[in-house]
């Protein structure tokens, strides 16, 4: 249940036999289900977790009680930083109250880690001091990135760069969080499906 962890973390830092039992010694296995809250807003992410299996979403609630989805979390090939950790980030470094909510969207299996043992492995971990580092760069650039995209880029481009990223999303992830997540409405993102469909089967 390790492994893929190992995995991952071996693609931005190398460990010996050692350094992995110490990770890992701090890590424990959590379950939820499907429709359970992982993170609840106003509360305080003391946990990094790693998505082993599954896909989780994070999501913002307006002043009028409508969600927006802020990110969605999976372990693929494709998965990238910002995907395979389940963790409102700024809540977890600055241990101050969540803005989003994060909620199981399937079965998940996920490995975590509290806020207090990761500052032991930063201490008493050199690699793990540089692994958390390039966390945050690779959170920095998503954001940025991220910003520019959605103020730069057309609705139809969003869309195509989502599939590109990450096609078996549009068949499993209800279509209201991808259209709040990509900033349009539910009814443009079905024009852009059946578009993409069609051009598809061309």
């Amino acid at each position: 249940m390790f492994e893929k962890y190992k995995t991952f973390f071996e693609k931005y830092v190398s460990l010996n036999f050692a350094e992995w039992n110490l990770l890992k010694s701090r890590m424990r296995v959590i379950h939820y289900e499907k429709g359970d809250i992982i993170l609840r807003f106003g509360s305080v992410c003391t946990q990094l977790l790693f998505i082993n299996t599954g896909l989780a979403r994070g999501y913002l609630i307006d002043e009028q009680g409508k969600d927006y989805t802020w990110g969605l979390f999976f372990n693929d090939i494709n998965a990238q930083m910002h995907n395979a950790f389940v963790t409102d980030y700024d809540s977890f470094l600055h241990q101050k109250p969540s803005r989003i909510e994060i909620e199981a969207l399937e079965e998940c299996e996920l490995l975590s880690i509290e806020h207090k043992d990761l500052q032991f492995l930063y201490d008493n971990l050199k690699k793990g001091e540089r692994f958390g580092r390039v966390m945050a760069e690779e959170a920095y650039s998503y954001l940025h990135d991220s910003i520019i995209d959605r103020q730069t880029k057309s609705a139809s481009q969003r869309f195509e760069e989502f599939v590109q990223m990450n096609p078996h999303l549009l068949d499993k992830v209800p279509q209201y969080h991808i259209a709040t997540f990509l900033g349009i409405t539910p009814q443009h993102l079905s024009r852009l499906k059946k578009e993409y469909k069609i051009n598809k089967c061309e």
